[in-house]
């Protein structure tokens, strides 16, 4: 360590984790993985190293029978096509074809063999991707504007500061080693593409007047995340220059690493120092260390497209279009992106994207080429024009990977979605998040509806079930969904949601979303109605 870890002066308050940290640090599973249990097997691998298999990006798989899961990192979600095929092949030679889009931009495989790790790694490495750190207590992968570089929408283009932030701390040991998962995003767009106010440290687009100029930058957001105790971030009074984020995430990093709480697992995301603290014990602490930084400016965030972008748009460079196809709950096939690969190189510009919506976007598309690119089969499946609620549907993994869900939550997703999209007409979009556990990978807090997985004891044994709240929202006015009383058995989650939103539908008023319905009614309607519908 090149860093004093001033945390360590007494183990006493040291979680388990935190020991097993300091034995070896993460980043060194990544040679132990290639050059020994690749070849010695699954069961040579002691438990401790498989808790550190994280920084390398790798998870145990359900049910623990040798079996791993992997992300892979994806700055901003740009990827070229020659990284896009890479991917696509490792899923058809290691993966069973199988890949998740995630909800922050990754690429997350399953089915993946200890012996194929350095295969795989060597080929990420090829085309300049990794799957290190996208897991562990450490710098994740860092969540951008996916439109960057296209988006008439942005005060600017981001691309190379995602870049510069990525890889100051990937593989970095100074930071190798933070108290848990880290968080960034860096978008300059205007609708909040990258989900600001959920991250442990977040970059808004902001102007400020300096010596009479109008200078493009951004304000600081920390301390958000959810999870069982959910926050929102905090913004900090401070404007940042471009060339000043670097030096800004190396402060709040630095701040996180050595005064971040340790004694226990789950308390000890950056949030909870922020809420103890305050933004502007925070923002004094910073300045200790970076230097004084100019008072914040005015924000540019206008509101919030929940990163969904559906169909076809115009770019900002004249004559060129970007696509958004729906990839129903985040789940293809490695011969689907095969083809969104070879639609890129055929009709665009080389390039796909991905979403935290957990979508893909095709860009580049000259306006000439947008009827033929729209004929081709694949996007059947992967449409640029999806039935309302599969269009805004979201999933994390579930129990059929995840050792830690308790309920199955894609397929139940998909067909819920599927199930309203035949039974209720709506001329208003509605977000509904799944997740199998209170981690929230699949973000439900911050969904019109979200949903998160449960168990209830019938007669014929235990089943799935879902406890619902309504409500959430980012951007202006950020607000996290709230619990509804009344957990609703998996079978009957699309009953239940069509009835609640039929609910909405008969009772709002003229263009009122489903958001704006649920803070005039109340939760309390929202209960009565759950209640008279559980009990009919």
């Amino acid at each position: 360590m090149a860093y004093e870890p001033i945390w360590t002066s007494d183990p006493s308050k040291l979680n388990k984790m935190e020991l097993v940290k300091l034995e070896k640090d993460g980043l060194d599973v990544i040679r132990t993985i290639i050059e020994k249990y690749a070849k010695e097997g699954y069961d040579s691998i002691p438990e401790d190293e498989k808790n550190r298999f994280k920084w390398a990006g790798v998870y145990e798989q359900k049910p623990k029978d040798g079996y791993f899961m992997m992300r892979v990192r994806i700055n901003s979600g740009i990827l070229s096509t020659d990284q896009a095929r890479a991917l696509a092949l490792i899923a058809k030679d290691y993966g069973r074809d199988l890949m998740d889009i995630t909800t922050r931009q990754a690429i997350q495989y399953h089915w993946l063999r200890i012996e194929d790790m350095p295969d795989i790694f060597k080929r990420l490495e090829a085309v300049g991707l990794y799957s290190y750190e996208a897991c562990g207590d450490c710098p994740r992968t860092i969540v951008g504007n996916p439109l960057a570089g296209i988006d008439k929408d942005e005060l600017m283009d981001t691309t190379a500061l995602v870049n510069e932030v990525n890889d100051f701390f990937l593989l970095n040991r100074d930071f190798s080693n933070l108290p848990r998962k880290y968080k960034m995003s860096i978008s300059s767009n205007i609708y909040n593409n990258a989900h600001a106010e959920i991250q442990c440290l977040a970059f808004t687009p902001a102007t400020k007047t300096i010596d009479g100029e109008e200078v493009l930058g951004f304000h600081a957001w920390v301390g958000g995340g959810l999870s069982a105790k959910p926050h929102l971030a905090k913004q900090l009074d401070m404007f940042v220059r471009p060339d000043e984020v670097l030096k800004v995430a190396i402060g709040v990093t630095t701040i996180y690493r050595d005064y971040g709480y340790r004694e226990k697992r789950h308390h000890a995301r950056l949030k909870f120092l922020v809420a103890d603290w305050g933004a502007e014990k925070f923002r004094d602490k910073l300045v200790e260390l970076i230097g004084d930084m100019p008072s914040r400016g005015e924000d540019k965030t206008v509101g919030w497209q929940a990163a969904y972008f559906d169909g076809v748009h115009p770019q900002k460079q004249a004559g060129l279009n970007y696509v958004g196809l729906n990839v129903p709950v985040g789940r293809l096939s490695a011969d689907e992106f095969i083809e969104l690969a070879r639609l890129a190189d055929e009709y665009g510009d080389r390039t796909l994207r991905t979403t935290v919506s957990q979508n893909i976007l095709l860009s580049g598309v000259p306006d000439g080429k947008v009827e033929a690119l729209l004929k081709e089969t694949v996007l059947e499946r992967l449409t640029p024009t999806p039935k309302p609620f599969m269009s805004r549907t979201v999933s994390c993994t579930g129990n059929e990977f995840c050792n830690l869900a308790v309920v199955e939550t894609k397929e139940r997703a998909r067909t819920v979605a599927e199930y309203l999209d035949s039974r209720v007409e709506l001329d208003e979009d509605i977000r509904i998040h799944f997740i199998g556990c209170p981690n929230a990978c699949g973000q439900k807090h911050i969904a019109d509806i979200g949903l998160q997985g449960a168990l209830v004891k019938t007669p014929d044994g235990m089943v799935d079930a879902f406890d619902i709240a309504v409500g959430g929202i980012l951007g202006p006015g950020a607000k996290f969904n709230e619990p509804l009383k009344g957990r609703v058995k998996g079978d009957d989650v699309g009953s239940v949601l069509a009835q609640l939103i039929l609910f909405y539908k008969e009772n709002r008023s003229a263009e009122e979303t489903f958001h704006q319905f649920v803070g005039r009614v109340g939760i309390p309607a929202f209960q009565e109605k759950l209640t008279q519908i559980l009990a009919s």
